[in-house]
């Protein structure tokens, strides 16, 4: 088991008896939790002169002066972004996921595939093609719902309170044994992880301005890159440890041998095959029951904009529960189904214990690949002196 590719990708190359061995194997891996890495970049272009001594054909030098431009690094510094306890240590647990039989996907061949229904004699069910643009406006959508902060099986936003995880006709187990019982050779199996629950344009929004704000007019760039998201498993021959290998790889473009591999994976029956049908999503943020006692059952019965609104009115706390649910009421609200409770932590909660770190390394001029440490820790016996929460951190 290693770690390869720019984006952290945990790959396995062995070989499963059963679909419950892979099956098991996946439940494992998904214990490993994904993170996104927040990368802030600022660089400006500098006109410089130097001086350039040249001979010429009779041996004699002179010296000039030219401008040059050069491309000077402000700052580069980075931050991790994963799933957090909430503040009764309730952490998030990964909800397993699987793709519609109505969206394309790698189902064992490799092409995007979808599952059709017919019934002229009795309901049966078949793999066809996705066609092109179908499978351009399917690109389109993950983008724009991992953009939003949408779970991964999301087809209509509409449908967000009363998503369930499993969305396609077979269970993962399924899916494992299809992937065991299949003769290619160089097939795959990919689960993927993914992070969701915030909406990452407003977060990219937020760091821009506060880096503007430093004052920065330079070229900032701000990306986020996903980190341990996907786990591939491959068959244990030597072909697939060859093409895992980027340096055999790259060897094998170089003499021409890799075309050949390709077209075989491509076209022939028992080439090649992708299954990218199902994985894990990990909340960042997520409103889940909130577990009530019997001293809570009155206050559970209260209209919204009791429990939801902030409140140091002494009437209020005269119930035991109610006391309980005000002291928490920015981590509860009231929906149709009842109290729902806050996991993790808010976008705007986030990004508050990270502003000034951020600021700080804009403008003392950080570089460095090593991610920021969690500034929210050196500010803890700050925050315990009596009265810091009475004022504005600034009354400039």
């Amino acid at each position: 088991m290693v770690n390869r590719g720019r984006f952290s990708l945990r790959q396995a190359i062995t070989n499963f008896g059963s679909g419950e061995a892979l099956y098991r194997f996946l439940l494992s891996q998904a214990e490993i939790c994904p993170f996104h890495r927040l990368h802030c970049r600022g660089t400006h272009s500098e006109t410089r002169q130097r001086w350039i001594t040249e001979r010429d054909s009779q041996g004699r030098t002179r010296s000039r002066q030219e401008s040059y431009s050069e491309n000077v690094v402000d700052f580069d510094f980075c931050i991790d972004i994963s799933p957090q306890s909430s503040p009764d240590n309730r952490a998030s647990v990964p909800v397993h996921w699987s793709v519609a039989d109505d969206e394309p996907a790698y189902r064992g061949k490799m092409v995007r595939e979808y599952e059709a229904s017919q019934s002229s004699d009795g309901w049966t069910q078949t793999r066809r093609k996705t066609p092109r643009n179908q499978v351009e406006q399917y690109k389109n959508w993950v983008k724009r719902r991992t953009e939003l902060g949408y779970p991964p099986w999301l087809v209509d936003p509409s449908l967000l309170p009363h998503f369930n995880g499993l969305r396609s006709s077979k269970t993962i187990r399924e899916w494992a044994d299809d992937y065991c019982a299949s003769p290619k050779y160089m097939k795959e199996f990919v689960y993927e992880k993914v992070l969701y629950g915030w909406n990452m344009q407003h977060i990219e929004s937020a760091v821009r301005s506060t880096i503007e704000a430093a004052p920065y007019n330079g070229c900032l760039t701000v990306e986020f890159t996903p980190h341990r998201s996907k786990v591939y498993i491959r068959p244990d021959n030597k072909v697939s440890r060859m093409l895992s290998n980027k340096w055999l790889r790259f060897i094998s473009i170089i003499l021409f041998i890799f075309p050949f591999i390709w077209l075989f994976k491509r076209f022939h029956s028992r080439g090649g095959g992708r299954w990218e049908v199902c994985g894990g999503a990990y909340a960042l943020k997520q409103w889940v029951p909130l577990e009530l006692g019997d001293e809570d059952e009155e206050a559970q019965k209260l209209p919204a904009y009791v429990v939801t609104a902030p409140t140091t009115s002494s009437a209020l706390t005269t119930s035991a529960g109610m006391s309980r649910i005000s002291q928490r009421s920015n981590n509860v609200m009231q929906t149709s189904t009842g109290l729902r409770e806050l996991i993790g932590l808010k976008e705007g909660e986030w990004f508050r214990g990270w502003e000034g770190a951020i600021t700080r390394a804009v403008i003392g001029r950080y570089q460095s690949r090593i991610p920021l440490p969690n500034s929210t820790r050196s500010n803890l016996v700050v925050q315990t002196l009596d009265g810091y929460h009475d004022f504005p951190t600034s009354i400039y």
